[in-house]
């Protein structure tokens, strides 16, 4: 029992360095907060994916009462603890993403074209900004004949999750 004990506390404090790395990345001041607009960058640098609804949910947890822009580590640290522990915001399985873009591809030609992506991108579900369209397609189109050959994209943006 008493090994189990240590065993757990050894993956929380693991756990808890990851956390405090991230984070550090952002404390600019070394004062231990970082601005608020950096923590999805946090939480997907820990390979956490929330979708933005979520994002706002856990920022709104971890704000102080009185927003001031920043989300102070003793806040950020217990609520991480807990998404890491449960495994929340994992990343979208390969399999999963390749239906949803051959879903996209009516005619199964196995690429889209520019313009029928940015428009499901950008006007169904919750849309791409202008900015994230143009960095998803820069990595996404083909340069030599502007498709997207989805195939390859999906391969190259999902990792194989360890867990």
């Amino acid at each position: 029992m008493a090994e189990d004990k240590e065993s757990a506390e050894a993956i929380v404090s693991e756990v808890h360095k990851k956390i405090r790395a991230a984070f550090d990345v952002f404390d600019h001041e070394f004062n231990k907060t970082v601005d608020v607009r950096e923590i999805g960058t946090i939480i997907r640098s820990l390979g956490c994916f929330p979708n933005e609804g979520e994002l706002h949910d856990v920022i709104a947890e971890i704000e102080e009462e009185e927003p001031t822009g920043y989300i102070r580590f003793e806040k950020f640290l217990p609520t991480m603890t807990k998404v890491l522990m449960e495994r929340k915001f994992r990343p979208i399985p390969e399999d999963l993403m390749l239906q949803a873009f051959e879903v996209l591809d009516k005619q199964k030609k196995g690429h889209l074209e520019l313009e029928e992506l940015t428009k499901y991108m950008t006007q169904e579900g919750e849309p791409f900004t202008q900015e994230e369209m143009e960095e998803m397609l820069s990595a996404a189109m083909d340069p030599d004949k502007n498709l997207i050959f989805y195939k390859d994209f999906v391969s190259m943006m999902t990792v194989d999750d360890p867990r």
